[in-house]
């Protein structure tokens, strides 16, 4: 039996209900039931860090199986970075432990009165006193939790999240972070510092749905992709990505760093101890690093590449050691790696600019102890980074002078490290995501891995053009197909890299292992129709508050300031004049759609896709 368990901290009052089986048949589960449960619970009258915002832990059906890659959950909420739809997304081991004790959702509201931690064991939840983990780091917390409750998986947040830090994340099995969207900071508003989990069971699957896992398991784990993640990692994007222009570097004023050999995957490996890999994954792309000596000496997991472009190029940082020192502190104290490389590269520029400065901290590009110290005190809300905690919108508003400009967002959130004027997909896919600037809310890679067969499979009408990342022409054919594929990923709870990374698997894969699992009646069209769904109800959720067209933008770097790739041997350059034409993308993309020419689904389109309920919600 699928459960959903609703704690009212407030009241101290545990309710567990039998999931409901239509709505996860629709929805699937994961990030797609959680935004249904959102959507119906967390109107635009909520303000995101009152007791009344709900704070969704879920898992997908496909969590805790043998599927490949099927260890990821989901965490949702009314975001405090943004105001709008957030959710945050994580791996390891927490989730499926999760589905294993019988868990599809943990939907938590009001605000206890004092710390707490919820101890699950099976379907028995209990809340018991936290204040002794109160103030201490996640790693700390997770230690003391699985010392006294034996064998269980733990997530919580560090000082950040207890300080309300809006880029605060929810860290789980030590390393693995739920980061976006300021989802630490929600926990902490409702003085909830941690989960821990401990089941007794196993997820029930038929010899049918195990046989297809296997099959679609040695699939993925073989397939040259997997294979080059394993021996490389993340950090393998470093150079390639630098080669194509798409290494942004000093907040973005540059698309290419002149020392990416020193933070490269070659680099990495220097420092590498062992591969890790996720529950029920093959393909083992973390990397357990160690700092042997010196002021970073540490052990870690990680970074990956987000964590290496945004604590290195973008801020003009080529040490490597200070990277991985830097990616085990916002672990420890609680924080999105990708949101504090931004905040810290646009107090570097706005320091370089003249618009900000600070008694006791250098802010010139590179400076490793600056870096370090940021961290700590965003962190800790301390000088600058109490400032900077706020995230980079609200640090542009509060510093003015024309500061707006220099910070990189999408409706709030900070971009991850792609180069919009490089990559026109993701430029595209940044703008439209509904929980704000987001590599893997659409994750258009098929221009960027060369994908010749995906192209021809799925676009046969827009090849080649689709395949040149630059060409705009049909970008929003391909961010409206990935968007929804992603969004079924997520529901289901597996990991991008089996599927819309490098489509090591397509839908029609992922639809045989539902028909095993759930008996669910699902080819690979009508499985995208799901995805459809599910980035329909998020929009839904954003245009109630009053989010349209105005808000799918960019910075207006991206549209106005040309930049210029050289070839990194002789200096010359290879292209030039390069900024992203949104206006084209957007109306192609609504059109696409079927939304109105200022980004709001139609009554057709929602009726379409089953959503008759959402119909009301319009405006004439």
């Amino acid at each position: 039996m699928a459960l959903t368990a609703y704690i009212d901290l407030t009241e101290k009052n545990i309710k567990i209900t039998e999931s409901p089986a239509n709505i996860l048949k629709k929805y699937f589960g994961s990030r797609g039931y959680a935004a249904k449960i959102l959507y119906d619970n967390v109107g635009p009258e909520v303000e995101p860090l009152s007791p009344e915002n709900f704070l969704i832990f879920s898992t997908g059906p496909f969590t805790g199986t043998p599927w490949p890659t099927a260890a990821r959950f989901t965490v949702t909420a009314k975001s405090p970075l943004t105001g709008v739809y957030g959710y945050a997304n994580s791996s390891g081991f927490f989730g499926p432990e999760l589905r294993k004790a019988g868990f599809d959702a943990l939907v938590f509201k009001g605000k206890a009165q004092k710390p707490t931690i919820l101890i699950i064991e099976d379907n028995n939840l209990s809340l018991i006193d936290g204040e002794k983990h109160w103030g201490k780091t996640t790693e700390e917390t997770e230690r003391e939790l699985k010392n006294i409750f034996k064998g269980c998986r733990v997530a919580s947040i560090g000082p950040a999240g207890e300080r309300l830090v809006k880029i605060s994340s929810v860290i789980n099995d030590y390393g693995r972070a739920a980061a976006r969207c300021g989802m630490g900071a929600v926990m902490g508003s409702k003085n909830l510092k941690a989960i821990a989990v401990r089941a007794s069971k196993n997820v029930s699957y038929s010899t049918e749905f195990k046989k297809v896992a296997l099959e679609m398991m040695k699939k993925v784990g073989t397939h040259p992709a997997s294979k080059s993640l394993r021996k490389w990692g993340t950090a393998q994007l470093v150079d390639p990505k630098n080669i194509s222009g798409d290494l942004p570097t000093k907040n973005h004023q540059l698309v290419q760093f002149s020392k990416a050999e020193m933070v490269n995957a070659k680099s990495l490996n220097k420092y590498l101890e062992k591969n890790m890999g996720c529950f029920s994954c093959p393909i083992a792309c973390s990397r357990f690093t160690k700092v042997e000596e010196g002021p970073y000496k540490c052990r870690t997991e990680g970074p990956e590449y987000e964590t290496i472009a945004a604590l290195g190029p973008l801020v003009g940082n080529d040490n490597l050691e200070t990277i991985i020192y830097g990616n085990l502190l916002c672990n420890r104290l609680g924080i999105d790696t990708i949101s504090t490389g931004v905040v810290i590269a646009f107090a570097m520029e706005c320091y370089e600019k003249g618009l900000l400065s600070d008694d006791e901290l250098n802010l010139e590009w590179g400076k490793e102890e600056t870096i370090i110290e940021l961290i700590k005190n965003i962190a800790y809300r301390k000088g600058l980074g109490d400032l900077l905690a706020e995230g980079v919108r609200r640090v542009a508003e509060r510093i003015g002078g024309g500061a707006e400009k220099y910070a990189m967002h999408v409706k709030g959130l900070e971009l991850p490290r792609q180069e919009p004027r490089i990559c026109k997909g993701m430029a595209l896919g940044h703008s439209t995501s509904n929980r704000g600037a987001d590599h893997l809310y659409a994750l258009p890679t098929i221009d960027l891995t060369g994908n010749v067969e995906v192209g021809n499979r799925f676009f046969p009408e827009c090849m080649p053009e689709i395949l040149e990342r630059t060409d705009e022409t049909y970008k929003p054919d391909m961010v409206v197909f990935t968007e929804a594929y992603c969004a079924i990923s997520d529901a289901l709870g597996v990991c991008k890299f089996s599927t819309t990374e490098n489509f090591t698997l397509y839908p029609e894969d992922i639809a045989r292992g539902l028909k095993e699992l759930l008996d669910y009646d699902y080819d690979g069209e009508s499985l995208i129709k799901a995805g459809e769904r599910i980035v329909n109800i998020e929009r839904m959720y954003n245009y109630r508050l009053g989010l349209n067209r105005k808000d799918d933008q960019l910075p207006a770097r991206f549209l106005k300031e040309a930049v210029t790739v050289y070839d990194l041997e002789t200096g010359e350059p290879l292209k030039k004049g390069l900024t992203v034409n949104l206006k084209y993308m957007l109306d192609r993309y609504y059109c696409l759609r079927n939304w109105n020419e200022d980004g709001v689904p139609t009554a057709g389109k929602l009726k379409e896709l089953g959503l008759e309920e959402l119909i009301k919600d319009l405006k004439e």
